[in-house]
């Protein structure tokens, strides 16, 4: 494909099949087809393209291995050698033309023949695709450069050969009256042969800026390792290719290199690169237990891995879908770009035929009205309304793509733009969702350390999340636990048991009130302002009295803060929202500087008070992470999702910040937001210039070396637009 219209031509033929809903992106060169295989067999649909006159393959199943084949030749290189050799040849043909002290007897012929091979072989691209697409009975931006060249090129045989009437009328620009020999007869040679050489320039610079404005993507697929070191029963070591990898597979992965599937930590412990993955720039620590993502790098001690998805089920795999669906998709501003592209080459050609009778009819000149017919074709510029939004959705879902922000689509953009409220959950989002001990209060006399060491002995028999949290403290701070000679749970209520003689109780104050043990002084009071902070406070008593207090809470990210101030400068209002008490609720929302606190709401319920500030009028932004987050994710005007949390909730959001860090929700809004603006700017470049230099050049104010010029430099605007989208950086 070549221009917008091509484009246009591909969807058309491909959605008058039936039961077939398709959309074609002139950017990526690719079609995004939803078909029933049962009614229209893929083949088809390939047939369809080609009787359009352009050609088309079946992408690798997920998981294929693709087979080894030649590296695809480069299109810009073959464009680049055409370009080259063509302004070799036009710039003598511009300089004989444009410079009389320079001019010779008859050098008209030579530039002739300089200019021949031009038109010919250098502009061949052109005349073949305008050829193809005759014969299909469709005309592109391919035809109508092919028609204005060509009669630049004829209209100057006809004038050398003497076979055309003299003719006094006006030239425009730099075109000169020379002596053909037989009469003055006007020239176009230099207008042919550099209409070409700027064409061709346009063409190059604009592949190449695709094939930029596409790397991020590229990269991204690229990320994977291509091999791993599987460990048998035996402990032997086989490396085998990533695809030969199944879930259950253990493998090593030594210090630098990329982790091969994602899996969790069995054996051993890091630090983890993630960031090309997720744009987390800090290694992560990880140990036994804990998940990895494959194509991260372990950039510490030697890991032994056992594999839990591969194939098109990885993290990794997953982005890279989500990002090429969004760079498929078209925003519903691209449908009316696409509506003009369909019909703009048949319209061009209409004005340029009617240019050429008004200038004929009202007696300029054949001259006059010839140059200014050609200009008109030669300026006409479909591609810059094919290329504006998807070059800044491919560039912008891209540099997302790095930052570890994934788009889901383009008809996403305009939400950000009006969100005004963002909902933030707290669990998991604004705060770790990991509870931890945060404060140890003791009775007169007590040992932190030995205080620790009996409670996390019992506690460590639990499996609740208050009783690991004390146990993981208790073994950081002191040492190995011992094991309890006796363990009771008391559901809801806490644990009892016997732990180095001593019959101990670990739960609720209610919990030693059972046991005839009562809180008293310091107890009392660090239990009164436990409650107040909306934490969780565990009494432990043992032989009969109280010996300390533990709080225990869900700790707040280090980051939710500061990505709270960054969702305010970009003028939204922040929002609680939680199923903990409000007193709960009330603190962590002082602590990261909200408002606005909505607690005590049950999981069902989450979507409900979306659709309450929804029906106040309010457009709201839900960011969440877990299960019962989607209904509200879903229901949101803008559903964000913690990359760390479920795959429900990643599926029901319309953004997913895969770092799990909060501030890059307004990086993600941000982004948003100037793909939004680029793509806006790109369009009305690509409207107005079209609109302002059509009725130019049909009146006779454009030269058509000017027109050349311009058209080639309106694609390669819009391209270089975009690719400023890689420029832009999280917020620091």
């Amino acid at each position: 494909m070549t221009c917008a219209s091509c484009a246009a031509r591909v969807e058309k033929k491909l959605n008058r099949l039936e039961g077939v809903e398709a959309s074609v992106n002139y950017a990526t060169e690719t079609a995004t087809v939803a078909f029933d295989p049962g009614r229209v067999p893929a083949e088809r649909l390939v047939a369809a393209v080609e009787s359009a006159g352009y050609g088309a393959t079946l992408p690798a199943a997920p998981g294929d291995e693709a087979p080894p084949a030649a590296e695809p030749a480069d299109p810009a290189a073959a464009l680049r050698t055409r370009l080259v050799v063509s302004a070799a040849l036009a710039l003598p043909v511009v300089l004989l033309s444009m410079i009389p002290p320079l001019q010779f007897d008859n050098w008209q012929w030579l530039a002739l023949q300089l200019a021949t091979p031009v038109v010919l072989w250098g502009a061949w691209p052109f005349h073949r695709a305008a050829w193809v697409n005759l014969r299909h009975g469709a005309a592109t931006m391919d035809t109508l450069v092919s028609i204005g060249v060509v009669a630049a090129w004829i209209w100057s045989l006809v004038a050398l050969f003497g076979l055309g009437a003299g003719d006094p009328g006006m030239r425009m620009g730099f075109d000169l009256v020379i002596d053909a020999g037989a009469g003055a007869e006007h020239i176009y040679l230099e207008v042919a042969a550099v209409v070409t050489v700027f064409i061709l320039a346009g063409r190059w610079f604009e592949q190449r800026a695709k094939r930029r404005a596409g790397a991020a993507l590229t990269a991204l697929l690229e990320l994977g390792a291509k091999e791993a070191a599987i460990l048998g029963d035996d402990g032997v070591e086989r490396r085998v290719p990533v695809a030969e990898l199944a879930a259950g597979d253990r493998f090593l992965v030594r210090p630098g290199e990329r982790i091969a599937t994602d899996g969790t930590v069995e054996d051993g412990s890091s630090a983890v690169d993630a960031s090309l993955l997720t744009g987390e720039s800090v290694p992560v620590e990880v140990g036994p237990g804990d998940a990895v993502a494959g194509a991260t790098i372990n950039a510490g001690g030697r890991l032994v891995v056992r594999a839990t998805r591969v194939g098109a089920d990885t993290a990794l795999a997953q982005i890279a879908r989500l990002v090429t669906e969004a760079q498929s998709g078209k925003a519903p501003v691209q449908r009316l770009a696409d509506r003009v592209a369909a019909v703009f080459v048949p319209v061009v050609i209409a004005l340029a035929v009617a240019t050429l009778a008004f200038w004929l009819a009202n007696g300029a000149g054949a001259t006059y009205a010839f140059t200014a017919a050609v200009a008109v074709l030669i300026i006409a510029c479909p591609c810059a309304l094919g290329l504006a939004t998807p070059t800044a959705l491919l560039v912008g879902t891209g540099r997302g793509a790095q930052l570890g922000i994934l788009i889901k689509g383009p008809e996403i953009l305009e939400s950000t733009r009006r969100v005004d409220t963002v909902v933030l959950d707290k669990t998991g989002t604004v705060t770790t969702g990991r509870m931890a001990l945060v404060d140890v209060a003791l009775a007169p006399g007590e040992d932190r350390a030995e205080t620790l060491r009996i409670v996390g002995a019992l506690e460590d028999g639990s499996e609740h999340p208050i009783a690991r949290a004390i146990a993981r403290a208790a073994r950081d701070e002191a040492g190995p636990l011992p094991a309890p000679e006796r363990f009771g749970n008391r559901e809801g209520l806490g644990v009892e048991g016997v732990v180095d003689g001593h019959a101990v109780v670990v739960g609720r104050p209610a919990l030693l009130a059972d046991w005839g043990v009562a809180l008293e002084g310091g107890l009392a009071a660090a239990l009164e302002a436990a409650q107040a902070a909306g934490r969780t406070a565990v009494a432990a008593a043992w032989d009969g009295r109280a010996r300390a207090l533990l709080t225990v809470a869900d700790t707040v990210k280090p980051s939710s803060a500061e990505a709270v101030r960054r969702l305010r400068a970009l003028g939204l209002r922040p929002v609680l929202l939680t199923g903990d008490t409000a007193a709960t609720a009330r603190a962590v929302a002082a602590d990261v500087g909200i408002d606005e606190v909505i607690a005590d709401v049950l999981p069902g319920e989450k979507a409900d008070v979306v659709r309450r500030l929804q029906a106040e009028g309010r457009v709201v932004a839900m960011v969440g992470d877990g299960v019962n987050d989607a209904p509200a994710l879903a229901q949101a005007d803008l559903g964000l999702a913690i990359g760390t949390g479920t795959d429900v909730a990643i599926e029901s959001s319309d953004l997913t910040l895969v770092s799990g860090d909060l501030r890059a929700a307004g990086d993600a809004i941000r982004l948003s937001r100037r793909t939004l603006a680029t793509i806006k700017g790109n369009l009305f470049w690509a409207f107005a210039y079209n609109v302002a230099a059509l009725p130019l050049a049909a009146l006779g104010y454009l030269n058509p070396l000017v027109a050349g010029a311009a058209m080639a430099l309106s694609s390669v605007f819009v391209v270089s637009n975009s690719l400023r989208l890689r420029r832009f950086r999280a917020a620091g």
